[in-house]
């Protein structure tokens, strides 16, 4: 089946789309199901698709999620398959899960007769910072086999590494901070006659930083960056006022609770003692991504046995990027891994990580992911 994904990959690469409105690919994943017995049913609110297989024996249920939606990126891989549409790119691998899910799929299916229980086959929109995975969960996937999952699975592809996941925190919790400075225009000649939001959003910027290694555990940390910053049209005129965005991301409800009170105190505090005023909206986004200690154990066990021990590995640190299936694993045990994916004779340490308009995705891994992904659910529901 190698083939038959990565050119369901590839089909999906050439033609991303964004957020939760997704035909294109939502059109493919059908194809890709057609003839399987699964009972098919897509959102309301988004170009979701929910798949269940219905085993030949009674048992539990277990939920595969594979998120399908693009980012905003100009890519620059001068792949064969590369993105035709200008300016959105798969740069974070949700071609190959959503490949790999309908791949899993397939396998299961084939195997149906001897199914102890059900399999819930997630294939989300939205993922990339429009909350897909809260969307499907209000229309009921969760529920779609008719009783809740015992257990929850999703893969991430990196340029890196082998599969990897770990008990606890995965991945952190994702805020948006907006920051809007005002201030008084006037000519640059003269500063000392108008009120400038720059140089004062400047020192904002600054100050988070200050504010994370000083009001913070180390050993609970938090990191901000602002990703975003615009002020002014030319060089000789202060503007009225200055924009900043920043992510924030955490890994316990209590750091990120500080947070929400610190941030907008310190904006506050600063644009008062320059006489101006400013306006700081703390935007709580994805929550952190926890893994069951019991369910993270049973899939690096399941990695360690299917593809030998040398490819299983326990990650010693969570990762500070943020993931939405934190909704799923809110309300259902489960667990998050890594699956490495870098390109042969590719150094993992320089290459494009995710986000990059330069990020590749090695096509051998596709199998392997697909493999975990159905193993996982038959190891599962046979163990309960």
């Amino acid at each position: 089946m190698a083939d038959e994904i990565a050119e369901l990959r590839h089909a999906i690469h050439r033609e991303p789309e964004i957020g939760l409105d997704l035909p294109k690919t939502q059109a493919k994943v059908l194809a890709a199901l057609e003839g399987l017995p699964l009972e098919i049913t897509t959102g309301r609110a988004l170009s979701s698709v929910t798949a269940v297989l219905r085993g030949g024996r009674p048992g539990p249920v277990v939920l595969l999620r594979g998120d399908m939606d693009a980012l905003p990126v100009t890519e620059e891989t001068q792949l064969p398959y590369a993105s035709t549409v200008p300016g959105v790119m798969h740069a974070c691998g949700h071609d190959g899960h959503t490949a790999m899910l309908a791949g899993a799929a397939r396998l299961l299916s084939a195997r149906q007769a001897e199914l102890p229980g059900s399999v819930i086959f997630m294939f989300q929109p939205g993922e990339e910072g429009c909350a897909g995975a809260r969307y499907m969960i209000d229309e009921g996937v969760l529920d779609a086999a008719g009783e809740r999952p015992v257990a929850a699975y999703a893969l991430q592809r990196l340029p890196c590494g082998m599969f990897s996941t770990r008990p606890g925190a995965m991945l952190a919790a994702a805020d948006q901070i907006t920051v809007t400075v005002h201030g008084r225009g006037g000519h640059a000649s003269v500063p000392h006659r108008a009120a400038d939001p720059i140089v004062v959003a400047c020192e904002m910027v600054t100050a988070l930083q200050t504010l994370v290694t000083r009001k913070f555990d180390v050993f609970d940390p938090v990191v901000i960056t602002v990703g975003s910053f615009h002020a002014g049209t030319t060089d000789n005129v202060i503007p009225d006022e200055a924009v900043f965005l920043a992510t924030a991301r955490s890994f316990s409800q209590e750091s990120r609770s500080a947070l929400a009170e610190l941030v907008p105190r310190l904006i506050g505090d600063i644009a008062r003692g320059h006489g101006l005023t400013a306006e700081a909206i703390y935007a709580a986004e994805y929550p952190v991504t926890v893994n069951d200690a019991a369910e993270a154990a049973f899939a690096a066990e399941t990695v360690a046995a299917a593809f030998g021990p040398e490819r299983s590995e326990l990650a010693e640190f969570p990762i500070t990027g943020a993931e939405d299936f934190s909704y799923v694993l809110d309300q259902v045990p489960g667990a998050f891994v890594m699956l490495g994916a870098c390109p042969p004779a590719t150094d993992p340490l320089t290459a494009p990580t995710n986000h990059s308009a330069m990020a590749t995705f090695d096509d051998a891994a596709l199998a392997d992911g697909t493999a975990l992904y159905a193993e996982l659910a038959l190891r599962r529901l046979a163990r309960t």
